[in-house]
Parts: structure tokens; sequence; C-alpha cells
């Protein structure tokens, strides 16, 4: 078989074209005469009937790729049946060629217009119904679409138009599904006796009747002329459905929030189902949670920040329903265990260690009742089988955390550096850790099962059901033990000052080697939203700003102001002195400290943290003591005796303020290169700079953290992004907040990734809040996030900007509510129900805060996180239980009402 791909696509100088054909480790290299034109032929060996070729095209110059197709969509075409028996009669016949020849016309395709229908957020992922012929024609044309969001309505492809053979515009003929949302009809052009008009049409699948027309003009069926054996492909098409792409509304909750009246004092994976099932009576479509990895390192309340994993792949241990565990068979210890779930969930708030300890220890009766039945079964085993790679450093690490008291391997008297030969012999069964290995495979497994049955059930329903995947892992993590190669542990990541902390934040992740991670095609992400894409259909990347450039804090540091990109471009002092500084790095990157300074910051108590802290080292300058020279120096003195003194955060947060007091950073990498220390407009040691000099610092520092990066951040954001978005078919997402240079929206625009836009963060420098009715399409829209606090809160916390607010953004005129009114909050919510983003998924809270008999009260008590302390609790609970929020008929109708009449229904 001769198969013949021609493309038309204008290559630079020195730039070839090249098919590769996936799945046969082969590239048919193309040619062309005027340079726009490429064509290229390879022969086949004879091939399965019906098999589907898979390839794409790539751009090569001096044999390397600079551009590829991209997208979980490769072109796609059937390879007609019987080619053997076609080769032969055309030979026996003399009739040409004794070989049947496939000539493949395509367009060059990265993503399609609406890639966001493709996932499987929107289309589903449903076993492919491929019709192949019994018969192939001897010649063909071959119409080849892409049409997403059928099979989710139980619908076929089909086509119908104004011929005999296409049906008279009553009878389709419909598709076969070669690959998701990728449909193909091959047609004799022999039956065709001239060219003809046509509509592609959705099929029901079980009448096989017309059940939707696409819209426009009538298209034009050309039909070629072509010598027998020759099969002619053409170019894919695009079809969208009138019904296709109704934008979305849905709920942002955690599920550690959710309360259920039989579930043990936290959410749990039993519960999501409730949850789903509320969304669908008002209307939703959409379900989003925090992530739900294990966090346990300290067995203490610590363990609640939920961003903080100790596994990439392993669940969270609390989330196990016990409900579908079955009763202890001990019915005493089984009535005691369930009065104290009773008054663990009556609570208003998490106990975390409470419902952790009492949860494991009834899994660990469970287990020693049923889990060897379990783990003799043939589900356990094709999960086991499938997971091990993972699942088996995970508990070991568990169980030698348990031993040794403490999450930080590096502290373990054996095992604390990973040898898989060993912890292949320490999980052995004739070994003694070998009940408590199989305790935690015991626990994956109920915890896959669980969440894999509320993902069915969202599916089921046709709500999309959006994960989220951290931006780090715990530097004591079993990635960071069994890979520490993928990981710079000098460092911790974070994130420059913002709207949500004035000195940054420092979340203490180890930052990504990716130069290491790029030497095998980043397998471990692709690993890791592998593993997301069994449960989920859409999933938010946390901070994805971390794919382009990560803030790196030295590990000296708390704050992070003394932070730096990575990767980034440093300064040399030339460079620094060719913007009118006169660069002196004991002035400029050393921290300043005077006599003032020391009034200003400690008032009465300069006199003790002079002779305490600092040393003098002429007239009124100072410096600190080497005992004293880095924050985590002053945190461990803080630690060990500045908590008891009655001033003691002052004088703590007054010091890091000295250390911070820098007008630049040397880079960690590169010694005689340096950063602008970020806000450092904002320091003590700015104001000693003359009006020339603050113009020229602000105009290099302008220049560094807006102007200079671009470029570099989005070549290395391009490395990434389009490898990791093509290992899975959900929805991308990304939380795109905080500092943001001008190439994000450049990379997340051509990747089709949806942004997060929030009104009280606007994107546009020139907006005091965001214009709603501006979002883009490719959007998720939200009143406010996690991290930040409820609108009703926000409400009472800046009486100038609340005014602002109710004035400007809502166009209300008199007196100002002090508090939020019911009518305040469902005006808010409809704003963003009507915005033109895609997706409109607020939190809880928020749908809640409409209802005034129904919210909760205390408006403090609905803060999820505060950013701004690292030592946050992570507690909130929903204050009524799931199944009283769906026997409240009002407001689910007033939800459901609003939904509809914004076209989100």
């Amino acid at each position: 078989m001769i198969v013949t791909f021609r493309i038309s696509y204008q290559t630079k100088w020195g730039e070839t074209i090249g098919v590769q054909l996936l799945g046969k480790d082969d590239t048919i290299m193309l040619s062309t005469v005027d340079g726009e034109m490429w064509e290229g032929s390879c022969h086949l060996l004879t091939s399965a009937s019906g098999e589907v070729l898979r390839y794409r095209y790539c751009v090569y110059n001096d044999g390397e790729i600079v551009r590829q197709e991209r997208g979980v969509h490769s072109h796609a075409i059937v390879l007609p049946a019987e080619i053997e028996s076609h080769a032969r009669s055309l030979k026996d016949k003399a009739a040409g060629s004794p070989q049947a020849v496939l000539l493949v016309s395509d367009f060059w395709r990265d993503l399609p217009w609406a890639n966001y229908l493709f996932s499987s957020a929107f289309s589903g992922e449903y076993p492919l119904q491929t019709v192949i012929p019994e018969k192939q024609p001897l010649s063909s044309i071959n119409l080849r679409v892409l049409c997403p969001c059928l099979r989710q309505k139980n619908q076929l492809l089909g086509i119908v138009g104004g011929s005999e053979q296409l049906g008279n515009w009553q009878k389709p003929m419909v598709f076969s599904e070669v690959s998701p949302n990728q449909w193909e009809l091959s047609l004799d052009i022999y039956q065709f006796e001239k060219n003809s008009e046509y509509k592609f049409v959705a099929v029901d699948a079980k009448s096989l009747q017309i059940a939707e027309w696409e819209g426009g003009e009538n298209r034009q069926l050309y039909i070629p002329q072509l010598d027998k054996g020759v099969h002619y492909f053409m170019p894919e098409a695009e079809v969208y459905m009138p019904s296709t792409g109704n934008k979305v509304a849905g709920t942002a909750v955690p599920v550690f929030s959710l309360r259920s009246e039989g579930s043990q004092g936290v959410g749990d994976f039993g519960d999501l189902k409730t949850m789903i099932d509320w969304c669908v009576k008002t209307g939703q479509r959409a379900l989003q949670i925090l992530p739900i990895n294990d966090t346990t390192m300290t067995n203490t309340w610590q363990d609640s920040y939920p961003y903080n994993s100790i596994s990439i792949y392993a669940f969270h241990p609390m989330y196990v329903d016990l409900r579908a565990v079955g009763p202890l068979k001990d019915k005493e210890k089984e009535e005691r265990y369930q009065k104290t779930f009773r008054q663990l969930n009556a609570l208003t708030e998490i106990d975390y260690e409470s419902v952790n300890k009492a949860k494991r220890d009834y899994l660990l009766l469970a287990f020693r009742e049923q889990g060897d039945k379990v783990l003799k079964s043939k589900d356990f085993k094709a999960f086991y089988k499938k997971n091990e790679s993972w699942l088996l450093p995970y508990a070991a690490y568990s169980v030698l955390r348990d031993k040794y008291a403490t999450s930080d391997f590096t502290a373990w008297p054996e095992y604390s550096t990973y040898n898989a030969r060993e912890i292949e012999i320490l999980c052995r069964p004739e070994g003694p850790f070998y009940p408590s290995i199989c305790y935690y495979l015991y626990i994956q497994y109920l915890l896959h099962v669980q969440l894999l049955a509320a993902s069915a059930h969202a599916r089921e329903c046709g709500v999309i059901f959006k994960g989220d995947i951290p931006i780090g892992i715990s530097r004591t993590s079993v990635e960071a033990w069994v890979e520490p190669y993928y990981f710079n542990m000098d460092g911790s990541a974070g994130a420059p000052p913002d709207a949500f902390s004035t000195t940054g934040q420092n979340w203490g992740f180890p930052t990504y080697n990716w130069d290491v991670m790029k030497q095998d095609g980043y397998q471990w992400w692709k690993r890791r939203f592998s593993k997301m894409a069994e449960y989920f259909t859409c999933y938010r990347i946390d901070h994805i700003l971390g794919f382009f450039r990560i803030w790196e804090i030295p590990t000296h540091s708390v704050q992070g102001l003394l932070g730096q990109f990575a990767p980034s471009l440093p300064m040399t002092p030339e460079e620094i002195n060719s913007y009118g500084l006169n660069f002196n790095p004991d002035f400029m990157t050393r921290p300043f400290i005077n006599d003032e300074i020391i009034y200003r910051l400690f008032g009465e108590m300069a006199d003790m943290i002079k002779s305490t802290f600092l040393i003098n080292e002429h007239h009124d300058i100072w410096q600190l003591r080497p005992e004293y020279r880095t924050q985590r120096d002053i945190l461990n003195w803080f630690n060990r005796e500045g908590g008891r003194l009655n001033n003691g955060e002052i004088i703590r947060d007054g010091l890091y303020t000295l250390i911070n007091n820098v007008l630049f950073v040397e880079d960690n990498k590169v010694k005689g290169k340096y950063h602008p220390r970020i806000s450092a407009n904002q320091s003590l040691v700015f104001e000693r700079l003359t009006w020339q000099e603050r113009e020229d610092f602000m105009r290099l520092y302008n220049h560094y953290y807006y102007e200079r990066h671009n470029g570099f951040w989005y070549e290395k954001a391009m490395e990434k992004l389009p490898e990791l978005l093509d290992a899975a078919p959900m929805l991308a997402c990304g939380e795109d907040l905080g500092m943001v240079p001008d190439c994000v929206p450049w990379v997340m625009n051509q990747l089709q990734i949806i942004s997060l836009e929030i009104e009280r963060m606007p994107k546009n420098p020139k907006y005091l809040f965001g214009h709603v009715w501006e979002y883009p399409v490719r959007s998720v829209c939200t009143i406010g996030t996690h991290d930040m606090s409820t609108f009703r809160g926000w409400w009472e916390e800046d009486g100038m900007l609340t005014n602002r607010y109710y004035h400007e953004c809502m166009g209300r005129g008199g007196d100002v509510p002090a508090a939020a009114p019911g009518w305040i909050c469902e005006d808010v919510v409809k704003r963003h129900l009507e915005s033109p983003s895609l997706l409109a998924i607020l939190a809880l809270q928020d749908w809640i805060a409409i209802d005034e008999k129904l919210r909760l009260p205390d408006v403090n008590s609905e803060r999820i996180n505060i950013p701004a302390n690292p030592r946050h609790y992570w507690r909130y609970r929903m204050h009524l239980t799931i199944e009283s929020l769906l026997c409240q008929d009002g407001f689910n109708e007033k939800v459901r009402n609003l939904i509809h009449n914004t076209a989100r229904a």
C-alpha cells in the first residue's frame, strides 16, 4: 500500500516537513518545489482490516524538531479493508499500479478552534464504536471530521444531502468514530454522478434519526476524478453543533469541608456523591475540590495544609467513607466509635487530630477483620499491579515515618537514602513490617474505589469533576525520597509579594530541576496528570506561573522578599551601572542598618536590640551579629526564647525587616550577578537614595520584572506545558494570579488553557475591580478563592473599598449596608453568572450567602485559608448537612432559576 501525504505549510529557509507515524516509530520526510506545498510517500506493509493510522506533522531544522503539531488529537485515517485483494485484482486486470494508493490531504493543526469542547469535561470518555464496512469500495473519498460532545448526548455524526446517495435530506449516512471526537466516513465515488450539497448532522445513536443540524450555509461535496484503487482522504473539518459549548455553573468546596448526617467529623469521598446530587438538583454542572493527597507528617493539625503533600498519588486516609467499609464485628467497639464520630461530626469546625486518630484506629480494626480478604481480591490485585511503582514506596515510607516518628527521611537511622532493592526486601511477606505495609495498601485501595465511584457518579450526571494539582511537594515527601534528582533542595518555592501577603509567601517546597525532568520528556509530570485523569475530567493547575518561572527563596529566609525568579537573567554590575546607578555591593546588597532605622522599628527597645543582635560598624552604622545574620537564625531565637517575651513577635518581625533591607540580591548560582530585590521601592534603604537614584532604580526595576524576561519565560513554558497538556484528556485550568508577566497570557491563549478571573483581583492595572462583562470566554470566573475571604467577609474588611464597589460596580446609590444583605450577594452571583466565562464556579459559601436565613451568621467562620499565615489551621466545615441542603426547596429553586436565566443550565 502506498500512502502519499500532502500539506500546505510555509516554512522558513532551511526547514523541512516530516510526518511522524505514531506507534510505528517511523518518520516520512516530505519535499517541496515552491516552499509551501509539501508531499511525500511511503510504503506500508499489509495491515489488519480497518487499522487506524495516526500521525503528526513536524517541522525540522538540521534534523531537530523545531515545531510540531500539538493536542491530544493526532491526525487519523482508517486504512481501507481488504487491501490485499484490491491490489491483486488491479494487477490481474492490468489496471495500473498493483498497489492501492492513499492520497492524504491535510492542514496543519495545533489545537481545534474550541479545544476545551474536546476535553473529557465536555465530551466525556466513552468506548469507541468504530464500524468498518465489510467491503471497502475500490476507490473512495473519505471525509474526516472533528466534532465534539456527541457521545455524551448518545449521538453519532452523520451527513445528509440533496442527492439520493446522501439521503435526500432525510436519511443520514453515519460516520465511524476512529478516535474520541474524530469521525470518518468512506464514500464510494462511483455511486456519485455529480457534486452534491450536504450538511453534517447529529444522529440519535438508537433511532438513527437526525437530532440536530449544523448551522451555516450548505456545504459542497466535490467528487474528484480518481483512478481505481485510489482512496482520497480530505482534510479534517471542524464541526460544532449549535447545542454544544453551553456555559457552565458550579460549586467549589474542599472535601474536608463537606458535612453529611453520617460523616465522621470530616467530609469524605462518600459525601462527594451527595454533593454532586445537589449540583444536579440546582442545575449546576461542575464541582471543584481542593487537593486530596496525603499530607500526614506530624499527626498534628499542622498537617491540615492540603498543598503540602507527602505523595502526589496517595490520597489522605481521612477521606475514607467508613460507612462503605462496613461495621466492625465487635458491636461494643462499633458503638463506641460511632458515638465518637457523632460527637466529632457535631463540631462546628474540624478537629483534625481527633478525627484522624479515630478514623485511622477504626480502619486498623477493619483491616484486621477484612484486610486479608480484600488484598486477595481480583480487583485489589489489578489496582496493585497498575499502581505498584508508587504504591509500594508510599507504604514503606508511611511505615518508616511511623516507626521513626518523623517524616524527615534524612533523620531516619536506616533507609534515609532510597534503595529500591532494600525497600522491596522490607516489604516482603516474611518481613516484620509486612502487616503495616498491607494496612497502608488497604487504605489506598479503599480510597481509590470510593473516589472512582464518586467520579463515575459525576460523569453519569453530566457534572464536570474538577481536581487540583499543587505546584509543589513537601521536601520530606515520598517523591523527594525516591526521586531526589528531580528537585532542588537548596531553595524553597514561594510567591513574591501580592494581594495575599506583602512580604511574599514561602511555601517551603523544593523547586523543580527542570533540566533533569526534560531529559526523560517530563515523565514525572505526565504520570501525575495521567493518574489525575482516572478520576477527574477537569483540573486546576495551581500557580501555573511556576511553569514559566518559580519564586525561589533561600533556605535561610523565612519571608519571601529575598527570593529571585528561577530561571531568570540576572544583571552584571556593568549593566546595573548603565541605568545611571553607581553599583556599590556593600551598600546595596548588605542590610543597611543605622540608628534612625533601628529607632523607627523598635522605639524604646532600640538599645536592647543593639546590645543583643547588632554590632556597631562605624558611626551610626550597624550590622547583624554572625549568629543572627539570617531570618532562620532569628526564627530559631524566637522559638528558643523570644516567644516568651511580651514583645517577641515585634522584635522578630523587626529583625526580619532589617535583614530584608537591601536593594539587590546576589544570584544563587552565578556569583557577581544580581537581581533587584522585589518591592525594594518600599524598603527603608530605598529612602536613602537621591531622587535621581530612585528614578534610575525604578527604570531598572520595571525593565527587569516586566520586560526583560518575557521571551525567555515564554520559551521555558512552551518547553513544558504542551507536552504535559497532551498527557491527559482533562480540561486544563490555570491559576494565573499574582505577579503575572505578559508572556503568561500569550502561552495560555496559544495552548487554550482556561484562565482564572476574580473581580477583586483585576488583571488590568487600570481597574480597581475587574470588569466581569469583559472576561474572556476561555476562563473560570469566581467571586473568591479558598485563599480569600468570602464575599460577605470582604464586604466588612475595608469600608472605603466596599463603598466604591457598591456605588461603582453595582451602580447603587445611598448608604452602604454595614453587612452584605442577601439581595446584594444575589446580585453579585447573578453578574458572575452573566459573564462570558465558560465556567462560573463559586464557593459554596458565596452561593449560600444569597439566603439570609440559611447562611452562617458568623461570617468570619467561613474563611478557609489566610495565606499570610503559613501556620493556618485548615478546618472550615459547612454548617449544615448536604441532606439538609437538598431539602431547601426555596433556596434551591432560586439557584436553579439564576443558572437557567443566565444560560448556564
